[in-house]
């Protein structure tokens, strides 16, 4: 995918690893950083509390009552908001926990990660209420492995049409659905979600004054 974007720094042409990436190095992320970034200790509270916020979330999800159709749609889409929401501030503003979390895992994991991360923005992006989740997901038979949340698989789904998103938006929006069919699809959400929660929980550590909340989800 051939993309190119100007760094909000310097302004010059770039093109991004990332989708939230902004600038072109980290000597114009450092400087817009000193910049523009208000209090940073406001700053590392906010995502502290989103960390906290997510890990609540995400381990409170085998506790939800599987008959509870509407109830079970709607942690999991709360899970999923979560987990994006962290992801995109770590990406965003701090890039360099992020990537020193990365660097932990081998090349295969880190690949995992990525797409998993990126499978669950699809995800995000074309779900607004409990119909439309409800396309993403194979609840179990009662009674069976899969009869609590953490065990309903995601489901293939068709590939949606993009044609009125621009050509940068829709190709970022293909990669994201190809990640979700390779990496998140037929797979079950405690482990998507364990994963993907134990990552950003890791990257959030990195970042100063940021404790690790040890994300568990029971599968």
């Amino acid at each position: 995918m051939t993309d190119t974007r100007n760094c909000a720094q310097c302004g010059i042409a770039f093109q991004p690893r990332r989708e939230h990436a902004r600038f072109c190095c980290v000597r114009c992320r450092a400087t817009w950083s000193r910049e523009h970034t208000g209090d940073p200790a406001a700053e590392e509270t906010a995502l502290w509390w989103s960390v906290t916020a997510m890990a609540e979330t995400i381990q409170g999800l085998p506790t939800v009552r599987v008959w509870d159709r509407p109830r079970a749609l709607a942690a999991i889409g709360e899970a999923v908001w979560q987990v994006t929401l962290v992801d995109a501030t770590l990406v965003r503003h701090h890039l360099d926990a992020y990537d020193c979390a990365l660097a932990m895992y081998g090349p295969a994991q880190r690949g995992l990660i990525e797409q998993t991360m990126a499978g669950l923005r699809f995800v995000r992006n074309h779900i607004g209420d409990e119909a439309s989740l409800a396309r993403f997901i194979r609840p179990g038979p009662p009674g069976s492995a899969r009869a609590t949340i953490t065990g309903w698989k995601w489901k293939p789904v068709p590939e949606p049409a993009l044609t009125s998103l621009a050509p940068r938006a829709r190709a970022w929006e293909t990669s994201r659905y190809r990640a979700y069919q390779e990496q998140v699809a037929r797979r079950t959400t405690g482990e998507t979600f364990g994963e993907a929660a134990a990552f950003v929980d890791l990257a959030a550590a990195h970042v100063p004054s940021i404790p690790v909340t040890g994300t568990h989800v029971s599968r």
